[in-house]
């Protein structure tokens, strides 16, 4: 284990480790600094969202876990993972050059495939508690976990036609420190504004990215057009005429007609 420094937190850079978040929620518990952060070459038990896993070959991806301490009213938890999703599309498109975009909630997409995704996990006291879910008073620690895709040239079939890396993208994989240093310099930035000004410019700057608005979707048994991000991050579909809000769940193509391209 090597700690280092940045200008807001230590940084933790490992081997290989089961996962991340893991050792994150360890050091926290231990009493680690907010903006503390875990990176690791390898992961062995790497969690996505809705209990997926995430597999990366050692060294190709960015495998970063953020401690955080927030600052923020309860209804306000959730949107600190799409925050920092336009904080990783931002950073993609500073150093690789690549037009990353965002699909709600909170993955990040380069040419329609997966690139980068954003796992958010809160706990209250000692137990797993979703993001969220904390009562007023209580100590809230919550985990932000960050993979992306740098150095991969190939994936598993079952992953080829939905996942990129900036290798694929570009020819070439930068440095996961470059990555780093971005992704961690726009997370403070986005982070400052959430905590300091409430989600409004986040949102603002998520709807910019979005390639998920303007397309017709399916989330959790709702199709229609996904029309716009609310302001506590969820996602409000037109269902012919009608508003219908959506808080969590996978985005896939409305139906078989196909979907048209991103609004704006």
């Amino acid at each position: 284990m090597m700690p280092g420094g940045s200008a807001s937190g230590v940084i933790v850079r490992l081997d290989t480790v089961d996962s991340t978040q893991s050792v994150a929620f360890a050091l926290a518990e231990r009493g680690a600094s907010d903006r503390t952060v875990v990176v690791a070459d390898q992961q062995l038990a790497g969690r996505g969202r809705r209990g997926r896993t995430w597999r990366a070959p050692a060294g190709t991806s960015l495998l970063a876990s953020i401690i955080v301490r927030p600052r923020l009213a309860q209804s306000l938890l959730p949107t600190l993972s799409l925050t920092t999703a336009v904080a990783a599309a931002e950073a993609l498109r500073r150093v690789a050059r690549v037009d990353a975009r965002l699909k709600w909630p909170n993955d990040v997409l380069v040419a329609d495939k997966k690139i980068a995704g954003i796992l958010l996990e809160s706990r209250l006291g000692g137990g797993p508690h979703p993001a969220g879910a904390a009562q007023a008073g209580s100590s809230v620690v919550t985990i932000v976990g960050v993979g992306i895709n740098l150095g991969q040239r190939e994936f598993p079939p079952d992953l080829a036609a939905t996942a990129t890396s900036v290798a694929l993208e570009t020819g070439h994989a930068p440095s996961r420190e470059s990555v780093l240093a971005a992704m961690l310099e726009e997370f403070d930035a986005w982070r400052a504004r959430l905590e300091g000004e409430g989600f409004g410019s986040v949102r603002e700057a998520w709807r910019r990215l979005s390639d998920t608005l303007g397309r017709r979707v399916t989330v959790d048994g709702i199709t229609g057009v996904a029309a716009d991000l609310d302001a506590d991050g969820a996602l409000l579909i037109d269902v012919g005429g009608s508003l219908k809000r959506v808080i969590a769940g996978v985005v896939s193509p409305g139906d078989a007609a196909g979907a048209p391209g991103p609004a704006g």
